[in-house]
């Protein structure tokens, strides 16, 4: 059905594609793994249309074609779901799902009970019941914009369905729903590209791998054929285990929240100790994320006390929260946490710019101390002055980390730190954090991911429809403990 023949391509001082070839089948999910920069990003934009290949060629069933753009994309019957989102706030539901496709009534002007009558039934399909077609999306959750994203995909009908980290932001149940619709358009004769850095959906849900490394194809396997170590291995050209490490928790109170409450959450209280890593679990939309903003200044609190090294602070915007020594790495990275057209430097020194003596921005002390970090964390990029857009999701995630890193909070919120990001990058975030906890700063991580949870905190609170439903020990926790807690 699709073919790609020594398909090239390259960017000012780096190949993002050295001669990459490989076939897709019809009725086959055919999953594409790699490290953050390994290309997979680059190949699907240019099976879209939006970025032409500097060589090789690409076969639709059995002619060669030119895609010119994201429109002709669509006529020659394959869609594509982003990792990061497309989605236009200001726009309804229906709106974005349909985005150039609206129907029309006799008039010319948008039919808009036809359209939204036409997004409930897409929702329907892929079990989403919590979203009304005419809300705005910038009202949305992350995960809910995911299944919109899913659901503008579905609308073209397409042969060819291309996922990009389509999990990354849905609940377990929506993964499951996911997999049934990816079912049942295999069993139509459909084909299905699946990039994602979770393995176990990999092996849960693909028939075929291929894996790309520095931009070259490493070889096709069927998953039959194949284990979770060996992919690895070849993704990364290492083995990568993840084990836990020994705690640096004290018995000193770092972070102290009394009876904290706001929009989506109500009567929260914990501690974070020196040394320690925190987690908090439960599912998307529990309330996890209202938390950290509220901690961070970002949203306002109805009521409640929050303690710094036993003092009660108030904190009313994220400028008051970087004073007193608290970071926060966001769970929307695009959105929220970088400036996409500036540079690697401006966006780590964006939070503390070196100034010369007299006052101004010191270039020179800021081209160095970025340059510094980006060894220290391993971003992969020509330069410090390179673009932020042209890095991969992973290293934008190390630049938003580097950022913090260098401003030397006392407690650092991260929230889905490994949203998106490669088992190799994983690995080294998880070091990262580690460091931080051991030179006696308080971690408050946000994860979605429970092997993440477990590898990492000392504790794990859980938190249940905004209010907390439990405490666990780090160490003797298990999935199916956490899982109860979230969900009854």
């Amino acid at each position: 059905m699709l073919q790609l023949v020594d398909i090239s391509k390259q960017f000012p001082g780096v190949k993002a594609l050295d001669g990459v070839s490989f076939d897709v089948r019809p009725g086959e999910v055919h999953a594409l793994c790699g490290e953050n920069g390994a290309g997979k990003s680059t190949l699907l934009n240019i099976l879209t249309g939006n970025l032409q290949p500097d060589g090789g060629s690409i076969n639709l069933n059995g002619e060669a074609v030119t895609i010119t753009g994201p429109a002709h994309a669509t006529r020659l019957g394959l869609a594509i779901v982003y990792q990061q989102l497309s989605l236009i706030d200001g726009l309804s539901v229906a709106e974005n799902i349909f985005a150039n496709r609206q129907p029309h009534n006799r008039w010319g002007l948008v039919d808009y009970r036809t359209l939204n009558d036409l997004a409930r039934d897409l929702l329907q399909q892929l079990n989403v019941t919590d979203i009304q077609p005419e809300t705005a999306v910038g009202r949305l959750s992350p995960g809910q914009k995911q299944m919109v994203e899913i659901a503008k995909a579905l609308s073209q009908n397409p042969d060819i369905l291309l996922l990009d980290e389509p999990t990354a932001s849905i609940t377990e149940r929506e993964t499951q729903t996911l997999f049934q619709l990816i079912r049942q358009l295999k069993a139509g004769g459909k084909a299905i590209v699946y990039i994602s850095h979770r393995l176990n959906e990999i092996f849960a849900i693909a028939d075929r791998v291929s894996v790309l490394k520095d931009g070259r194809y490493q070889g096709t396997w069927p998953v039959s054929d194949i284990t979770s170590e060996q992919l690895i291995r070849h993704m990364v050209g290492r083995d990568i285990t993840t084990t836990r490490t020994r705690s640096s928790a004290t018995d000193e109170v770092l972070l102290a929240v009394e009876n904290l409450s706001g929009v989506g959450f109500t009567d929260i209280s914990f501690q974070l100790r020196r040394g320690e890593i925190l987690g908090l679990a439960g599912l998307v939309g529990a309330g996890r994320t209202e938390i950290a903003r509220a901690i961070f200044g970002a949203d306002r609190t109805h009521s409640g006390t929050v303690r710094l090294k036993g003092e009660s602070i108030h904190v009313e915007h994220p400028a008051d929260a970087f004073k007193l020594g608290i970071g926060y790495l966001p769970e929307e990275r695009k959105t929220l946490g970088i400036f996409a057209d500036r540079s690697v430097a401006d966006n780590l020194l964006a939070s503390d710019p070196p100034t010369s003596k007299t006052g101004w921005y010191d270039v020179q002390a800021g081209r160095i101390n970025a340059e510094e970090y980006r060894q220290k964390l391993n971003i992969r990029t020509p330069s410090v002055s390179e673009k932020m857009a042209n890095l991969s999701g992973g290293n934008q995630q190390k630049v938003v980390l580097a950022r913090w890193l260098r401003t030397n909070p006392d407690v650092l919120i991260v929230d889905e730190p490994t949203h998106g990001v490669d088992v190799g990058a994983k690995a080294e975030i998880y070091d990262l954090l580690r460091n931080v906890a051991a030179q006696g700063k308080g971690v408050l991580l946000i994860s979605s991911e429970l092997p993440e949870l477990l590898a990492l905190s000392d504790r794990i609170l859980v938190v249940r429809e905004g209010q907390l439903s439990g405490e666990l020990n780090g160490s003797e926790a298990t999935e199916e403990q956490i899982m109860a807690l979230a969900t009854h």
